[in-house]
Parts: C-alpha cells; structure tokens; sequence
C-alpha cells in the first residue's frame, strides 16, 4: 500500500468522523527498515517517522536530517533511563514515558539541557503483565506527578491487546486524557487506525502499511 493511499484513508475517516481534514498526524514507523525504503518515503515529501529503539535511529536519521528539511522523529518504542540523554538528543517526541523513573530522569536532564522533547504518557490499557505502561487507576497521579515536574505532556500513548477489540482501549485512553485536560492521543497502527481516528486519535502508527512487510533477519 502506497503513503498516498494511506492518507487518503485517514481523511475518508476523519470526514466519517466529523474531524477536520488534516487534524490527524501520520507516524510513518520506520524501524527495521533499510535506508532506501525510508529515503522513498522522505522524497514522496513525508516528514514523521517513528522509531523503536534508540541506537537503530541513532545510526539512521542524523543523516537523513542533514539531507531532509523538516524531519520530526519519534520516539515509540520502551526507554531505558540509561539512553535517555541520547534520546533527547534525537527525538522530537517521546511516545513511552511509563515510569516515576524515567520522569524524574527526564526532568532533570532537561533542566541541564534546557529543552525537551514533547511526551506521551504510555497507559497499559490492557492491564498486561508483559507490556510497559502505566496502570490506568494509577495514570491520574502519575500525570500530576509529571506536571508537577513541569514536564511537557502532551497526551497519551497505548498499544492494546492484540486479541482485543481495540476501540474499547482507545475510548478508555480518550476518557483518561480528556479528564486530565490533554489533547494528544497516540493510538492505532496499521490494523486499526482507521478505528483509532473515529475515537479521536492525534497521532496514528502505521508501519507495514507503508514500507511493507520487515525482514528482522
């Protein structure tokens, strides 16, 4: 599937929806992708990518940012405290805060930095052992907990159970984040995201859709 027809399946749902046109943003995830798919991608003029891990963006995008105006990387995938300078360095977003931990980090490199990237606040909306991200009856306090850090929370972030109906997690992360004031919602991947712009997502996933398929090796 092209990036062209991607988009125009975001705004045949954002019109379904009632949404402005253009109100969702599209995170092209690039990760475990080689350089030349992501190049076709930047030169179709797209400019939001998405990245899981720290050291693979570390050795990709610091090039493509020389060549490429515009670029806004994103952080999605789990942080570790001991990457978390490194990170800031690179990303724009930060879509994984789950942890007292890594806020407390973050905050303080930022104080030193003088800047930081704008953050999701992960929600484990599934409750799932296996998974990253804060409870949702702990996510009310953890918010204030990063507001009291004056850190810059912009929304939320969730994954949900691959076995699950993914519109109730996506609902219940809209509900935790309009009771909080926030506007952000990072929800829905290739699969679902035409079901996560219907429940108000911001930020939308999709990987597979627009790469194609990844060979891990």
């Amino acid at each position: 599937m092209s990036l062209q027809e991607i988009q125009d399946r975001i705004a045949a749902e954002e019109a379904r929806a009632g949404r402005a046109q253009g109100e969702t943003r599209l995170i092209a995830v690039s990760k475990v992708q080689p350089d030349a798919r992501v190049e076709a991608v930047l030169e179709q003029g797209h400019r939001i990518f998405g990245e899981n891990k720290v050291q693979e963006a570390a050795g990709k995008w610091p090039d493509f940012k020389e060549r490429f105006d515009g670029v806004e990387l994103h952080l999605l995938g789990p942080l570790q405290t001991n990457k978390t300078k490194q990170a800031m360095a690179l990303f724009d977003v930060i879509h994984s805060l789950d942890r007292p931990k890594l806020a407390q980090k973050l905050a303080a490199l930022s104080q030193e930095l003088g800047h930081c990237p704008d953050l999701f606040i992960q929600i484990n909306t599934g409750k799932e052992a296996q998974k990253a991200g804060v409870m949702p009856d702990e996510a009310d306090a953890f918010i204030a907990e990063c507001r009291e850090l004056d850190l810059p929370v912009i929304g939320l972030m969730c994954i949900p159970p691959a076995e699950e109906e993914p519109s109730l997690h996506f609902a219940l992360l809209a509900k935790i984040a309009k009771r909080n004031e926030l506007e952000g919602l990072s929800m829905g991947m290739s699969g679902d995201f035409e079901r996560a712009i219907a429940q108000g997502a911001t930020h939308i996933r999709v990987g597979s859709a627009i790469f194609g398929a990844r060979d891990y090796g």
